[in-house]
């Protein structure tokens, strides 16, 4: 697999070969989908509770009487009928996690990266360096790069300087190369990654070879 390398001003400066195993894997929608879906479900809480009648703080007092009313036997206001009631079949504190296999969720990485190259939305830039925070230069890089949409900025190492930078920008992350996933790489709509950060995805991903 061959890049085509470009600076900061949009130009082309030269080209990077990269791994055929990490950048070119073959289509399967079903298995990214299905990574992705575990991933986001990794991601849950799983702490959203209501209260069952109960739990509920009300009076034991029997509403009004047995017989002769006419209307429906209310022995408490806690049923779930009643405003104020307990919540029938509601959700309780769970643990929403999925267990992922290795092997699964190394190839469906390997699947978002190759699909990125064949929709010609990921960039490789020849580096990155930023002196201090400043909005409106990531403004003109994306203009000149000719981005637009969501972005995953994916950088070889932690850069402060970027991630401070990034944070006014709606819609843009920047992610260290040997943190990335399926769910941030497919959630993006473009990609711009550094050249050394190809460098390094190739050197972990490469190696772990099924």
């Amino acid at each position: 697999m061959k890049f085509k390398v470009k600076n900061l001003q949009g130009e082309e400066t030269g080209n990077l070969v990269a791994s055929d195993y990490v950048w070119a894997a073959k289509p399967n929608e079903s298995l990214l989908h299905q990574i992705v879906v575990s991933l986001q479900a990794n991601k849950r809480r799983g702490t959203q509770d209501t209260q069952t009648r109960a739990e509920v703080t009300y009076s034991t007092r029997k509403i009004r009487s047995q017989k002769g009313t006419g209307s429906a036997r209310l022995g408490s206001r806690r049923s779930p009928n009643m405003v104020g009631g307990g919540v029938a079949h509601g959700p309780h504190p769970r643990s929403y996690r999925q267990r992922i296999p290795k092997k699964m969720k190394r190839l469906a990485l390997r699947i978002s990266l190759s699909d990125k190259v064949r929709s010609k939305n990921l960039i490789v830039i020849d580096s990155l360096d930023i002196d201090k925070p400043d909005v409106s230069k990531f403004k003109n890089i994306r203009h000149k790069l000719g981005i637009t949409g969501s972005t995953l900025i994916i950088t070889e190492n932690t850069n402060e300087n970027i991630v401070k930078s990034v944070n006014g920008l709606f819609g843009v992350e920047v992610l260290h190369a040997s943190l990335i996933n399926s769910l941030e790489t497919s959630s993006r709509r473009n990609i711009v990654i550094t050249r050394p950060a190809v460098e390094k995805i190739d050197s972990i991903w490469s190696d772990l070879k099924d």
